[in-house]
């Protein structure tokens, strides 16, 4: 089982603006480990109601029934991802749900700030919420979040954007 003191030192790697990013979705042992969907839910609403309260809670909608309405829609895009039920196909459009999530963020001018604001508060979620997980179970989804939301970066400290190509997703 996981710490928290393993959970909060999980590593963070900076964008490298244009590179291709190697990912793997996490694995559905995971998803088992939490909770199945149960679990997910209770790891995401705690996430979001965390992320209410960062610097980037500006990003999501400040009226509360919105904001459940977000919660309850990325918590299933989380449990499809994870291998759990296909409950996020009719948001995504037919599209392959991590590049419809690329795009999805191409709306929103986001910087490694609040790429780092983002995964700081996943890992307090983690913490509080998935102890009871495996530590390598913990990892490989803490892989695919901090590798794959470099690709949801697209505002550089020059002043500079840059949308990332699905194409640059390598998924292993």
């Amino acid at each position: 089982m996981a710490t928290r003191r393993e959970i909060m030192e999980l590593p963070l790697t900076s964008v490298e603006k244009g590179a291709d990013v190697h990912f793997k979705n996490p694995p559905k042992a995971f998803f088992d480990a939490i909770g199945g969907e149960e679990g997910m839910k209770a790891l995401m609403y705690d996430f979001y109601d965390k992320i209410y309260e960062s610097k980037i809670a500006h990003f999501f909608p400040q009226d509360e029934e919105e904001f459940e309405k977000v919660k309850e829609k990325n918590t299933k895009f989380f449990v499809q991802i994870c291998g759990g039920p296909k409950v996020y196909e009719d948001e995504a459009k037919g599209m392959n749900l991590n590049e419809y999530m690329i795009r999805l963020h191409d709306d929103f001018s986001i910087n490694e700030n609040n790429r780092i604001e983002w995964l700081g508060t996943m890992r307090e979620a983690l913490a509080d919420k998935a102890q009871h997980v495996d530590i390598e179970l913990i990892k490989a989804f803490w892989d695919y979040l901090e590798k794959f939301s470099k690709l949801t970066v697209n505002t550089f400290a020059d002043g500079s954007t840059y949308y990332a190509a699905y194409q640059q997703a390598k998924e292993d």
